[in-house]
């Protein structure tokens, strides 16, 4: 039977990462993913940002904020054909929840944290924002973050661990782990025939999924409450020339990104807790409708559902709890199945933007077990 150091289950960006790294400190790696690609789950069905998360600092999250400015700013160094810094637009209306001054206090904090010099566009220069509408208008702030191809950095990130020498296996059904004396036994099937092979760690970085990949390991392992968030995009047919605008829906007050995507415009995203298998997530009507109604509004088009080229609906890992989706945390949990003698950790959330951060953690977490052997 094969025998691995470390197996990880999903290839999406956390896992392709995880398993570069692995890789990097000398360790056999297995990758297993359920799909027929990478990023087939939440990471190719993201918002497309390499982004700080300006609005986290109303919740006070600052540690985030932070970790997340400090790898935009290793992505663009390491990766500029994949992750470009461009100019994001607020414009802050007089029915605008978060007045001016709010919005300043948050760009400055947001600046002093690790982001670029922010300014206001002069009132002579809206008329050149793609339409957007200047009715009630008061002000508009400019500052810079980041834009990349979710699918694209994922599968880069996957072919620099398979040079490294990690062993990648698509279109694998994982179905069952058994802990023995310093490794599990993992079963998974491809094309219906069984395979199973020896790993003295796993890593479970299968998203949406992680609690089912839990629910097929022996003994049960420790795990965290989660809720499922949908969130969905629809691409439209109109091109914008001036960058990304930070959008307030009217009916709810949450942020919505416009923005230019393939010659075309991206809009999104929702929060909607989500209850079903993850695989069969999709795009609501109630959704749908939600995005539009926020495009043709503040950009005073009159864009119908059937204009619509494509929608597509992720799905974000939060913590279970009573709280508002706003005022959930959101920073990534790498959880043990064992305190003392782990032989699985749980990746529990994680951004796109903060994806080697997390890698770099959770391998440190790994490699005194492996390299100590016990």
């Amino acid at each position: 039977m094969k025998q691995y150091d470390i197996v990880i289950i999903g290839a999406g960006i956390h896992g392709v990462t995880c398993a570069r790294s692995a890789a990097e400190h000398g360790f056999s790696c297995l990758l297993l993913e359920q799909f027929a690609e990478a990023a087939q789950g939440t990471s190719g069905r993201s918002s497309k940002l390499i982004h700080g998360g300006l609005r986290y600092l109303e919740t006070l999250q600052l540690r985030l904020v932070r970790e997340c400015l400090t790898e935009r700013a290793r992505l663009l160094n390491d990766l500029p054909e994949l992750v470009k810094l461009i100019p994001f637009y607020i414009p802050v209306y007089r029915f605008s929840k978060r007045r001016p001054w709010q919005i300043r206090l948050g760009l400055t904090l947001y600046q002093l944290l690790g982001g670029e010099a922010f300014h206001s566009i002069p009132k002579s220069d809206w008329s050149g924002l793609d339409g957007l509408i200047t009715d009630d208008l008061l002000t508009v702030f400019q500052y810079w973050d980041a834009q990349t191809d979710d699918v694209m950095l994922t599968h880069t990130v996957l072919e620099s661990a398979q040079a490294l020498g990690v062993e990648v296996i698509m279109n694998a059904q994982f179905e069952q782990a058994q802990r023995e004396p310093g490794c599990y036994r993992l079963v998974y099937q491809i094309g219906g025939q069984v395979h199973a092979c020896r790993t003295r760690m796993i890593i479970n970085a299968a998203g949406p999924w992680v609690n089912h990949v839990l629910d097929r390991i022996k003994p049960d392992p420790s795990r965290r409450e989660i809720e499922l968030v949908a969130g969905t995009h629809i691409v439209l047919p109109d091109t914008l020339h001036h960058g990304i605008y930070y959008l307030e829906a009217r009916s709810d007050r949450r942020a919505v990104f416009v923005q230019s995507w393939k010659e075309h415009t991206l809009v999104g995203t929702t929060e909607k807790i989500y209850q079903g298998p993850p695989e069969d997530v999709q795009p609501t009507q109630e959704e749908i409708e939600y995005l539009l109604d926020i495009y043709n509004y503040y950009f005073n088009k009159q864009l119908r559902q059937s204009d619509i080229i494509e929608s597509y609906a992720g799905l974000r890992v939060l913590p279970k709890s009573d709280r508002s989706l706003f005022y959930r945390p959101r920073e990534t949990v790498i959880h043990p199945d064992k305190a003392g003698s782990p032989r699985l950790f749980t990746i529990y959330g994680g951004k796109l933007t903060s994806h080697q951060a997390t890698a770099e953690t959770v391998i440190k977490r790994v490699m005194p077990v492996l390299k100590n052997n016990v």
